[in-house]
């Protein structure tokens, strides 16, 4: 299934918003700690990894390094590029989205014992996280605000005019 037929929306997050959501994750993750670390799974959960372990104080940081889908070849494989030593036990895994399972399933099995965090969750994906922030629905596109950049967008009055 292309983009096209999977993504019938799309969420824009700007940076503010992303740090906001957040900041509200690690009021839930608060209690749960203290942490040993986190582990940031690769690339999306290395911005939240971040603001997670500035606002639980959390010095230890650790990447779980996985490829699990390429929007140009609409590969869904997962390959781990890099993994932990351990169970995860006391460990705090972080990544920006869970959408569809995939990914989740195979970090799940490398950490069972860790505990999922994500920011964004998609009903597919939900079950294996243990805490998130904000649901959205599985058609929807998350355009992260490290996926894009501000440009000049016409009047939609102009646009609707010249047919773009």
């Amino acid at each position: 299934m292309s983009d096209a037929e999977r993504y019938h929306r799309m969420y824009p997050i700007s940076w503010d918003q992303l740090h906001r959501d957040c900041k509200a994750l690690s009021w839930r993750l608060m209690e749960l700690g203290p942490w040993k670390g986190i582990y940031a799974i690769t690339k999306g959960g290395l911005i939240p990894a971040a603001i997670l372990a500035r606002e639980l104080d959390v010095r230890v940081i650790d990447t779980i390094c996985v490829a699990s889908y390429d929007w140009q070849s609409q590969s869904d494989k997962v390959t781990v590029l890099k993994g932990v030593v351990g169970d995860g036990e006391g460990w705090l895994l972080v990544d920006d989205l869970v959408d569809t399972g995939k990914t989740a399933k195979a970090v799940r099995e490398m950490v069972p014992k860790a505990y999922f965090a994500t920011v964004y969750a998609k009903p597919e994906g939900r079950p294996l996280v243990d805490a998130y922030i904000t649901e959205v629905s599985q058609d929807t596109w998350i355009l992260f605000p490290w996926d894009s950049e501000p440009q000049f967008i016409q009047p939609i009055a102009k646009s609707a005019k010249t047919g773009e």
